[in-house]
């Protein structure tokens, strides 16, 4: 059964902007901790969060500790041909009840990602702030679902490298909301040519959706096989509809 294709209005923005050389040297992720803790310091800046992602790291503060690195084994990731839409969320689709966009409200999306309410959120002021250097330069985008009165109903982020989609974080404030996020984002990496979607962490709602774990060495592979593509995420072209 053939899910609905979304109508996703596209923000304009421009291709990555280059930045400078990283001014540090990260380890080698395949000697990552059994945690998969690869360093910690360093800095917040474009170069430097790039350099990171291109090498299948990322930065994930700890309680009392400012920034540390991080290379999972195994990691997440979601297949762009495997995506799960249950029977209720084709519903969802069919009924047209949200609207979706593509770095509409790019820091919205981020402070709602942010807020946990109660909950400690890893989203620190620096790391937020950080992103959206990120976004300003290219490098980061961001998925709104908007319900009909335009309010920001769901979401999520990430950072793209070339044929790498990384996404980082995701919210709801209304039921599937950032299911629907997730399906238009896999319909857009589709349409941009994105051939790896890293989620990172394993979890049950990304299970639930087709997310599986594979060994770092292969992330790794995959990943150096696809971060030099010359792809354009914000492209806008017609797609297949997601199976």
């Amino acid at each position: 059964m053939t899910a609905p294709r979304l109508e996703i209005v596209v923000a304009p923005t421009r291709r990555p902007a280059p930045v400078a050389a990283c001014r540090f040297r990260f380890p080698d992720p395949r000697r990552a901790d059994a945690g998969g803790l690869v360093a910690s310091g360093g800095d917040l800046e474009p170069s430097t969060l790039v350099a990171a992602y291109r090498r299948g790291i990322f930065p994930w503060p700890a309680e009392g500790i400012d920034l540390l690195w991080w290379s999972p084994d195994p990691r997440a990731v979601l297949r762009l041909d495997a995506l799960h839409i249950s029977r209720r969320l084709r519903q969802t689709l069919r009924q047209h009840r949200f609207r979706v966009t593509i770095d509409a409200d790019f820091s919205a999306v981020v402070a709602a990602c942010a807020d946990r309410g109660a909950d400690e959120t890893w989203i620190t002021p620096a790391l937020r702030a950080a992103y959206e250097r990120l976004h300003a330069l290219g490098w980061a985008h961001s998925v709104e679902v908007w319900t009909p009165d335009g309010s920001l109903a769901g979401g999520l982020y990430g950072v793209t490298i070339g044929g790498l989609f990384a996404a980082e974080s995701m919210f709801h404030r209304a039921s599937d909301a950032s299911k629907i996020a997730l399906v238009g984002l896999v319909q857009q990496c589709r349409t941009a040519g994105v051939e790896l979607l890293d989620v990172q962490m394993p979890s049950p709602h990304l299970a639930s959706m087709g997310a599986l774990t594979v060994p770092r060495a292969e992330y790794l592979r995959r990943l150096a096989a696809v971060v030099d593509l010359p792809v354009n995420f914000t492209a806008v072209a017609s797609v297949p509809p997601v199976e």
